[in-house]
């Protein structure tokens, strides 16, 4: 015959349950982060340093990367769409949404920052080869180079953790 729990008992499984609950709660809250390794957290510090002097750079003849980006570029250098939604993306996905992931260390936005990084990246080798391919104006500039290679290096990072989650 089952005996009826004394007080000691109740409490003791009261306390247990609510021990098991907060431990699932620490278990999503440590899934959902993603903490990079303090080597890996410099060289995306490093990157974004570059992808921001990269800005002050030519991208196109003499026009620096954030003139181009403000569209406050001579008309004759024929800028077009490409290179100025290339300087959005950098400065959206490679400036604030990577400095917003290490601040936040979440792991669904460190995929967000790596897929962004890597179409970031597209975009700068199509504006590169528009800017090679547009007639009689001057080619793509060293800044064009820069930024887009300081966004691969933030695509690799960003990917390298956003794959480590478990």
């Amino acid at each position: 015959m089952r005996q009826p729990m004394n007080a000691d008992a109740r409490d003791g499984r009261d306390e247990m349950a609510e021990f098991a609950e907060e431990l699932k709660q620490v278990e999503r809250r440590v899934v959902r982060r993603v903490d990079p390794h303090p080597r890996s957290a410099m060289v995306i510090a490093g990157a974004v340093f570059v992808l921001l002097v990269s800005a002050l750079l030519p991208w196109m003849g003499d026009a620096a990367g954030w003139q181009v980006l403000l569209g406050q570029t001579d008309p004759a250098l024929k800028v077009g769409v490409l290179p100025r939604l290339f300087g959005g993306f950098a400065l959206f996905f490679g400036v604030l949404l990577t400095a917003l992931t290490l601040s936040l260390r979440l792991w669904a936005l460190a995929w967000v920052a790596t897929l962004g990084c890597w179409l970031s990246v597209m975009l700068g080798l199509l504006s590169v080869w528009t800017r090679q391919t547009v007639f009689q104006a001057p080619g793509p500039g060293p800044g064009l180079y820069v930024a887009a290679l300081a966004l691969a290096v933030l695509g690799i990072q960003w990917f390298r953790q956003s794959w480590s989650r478990p």
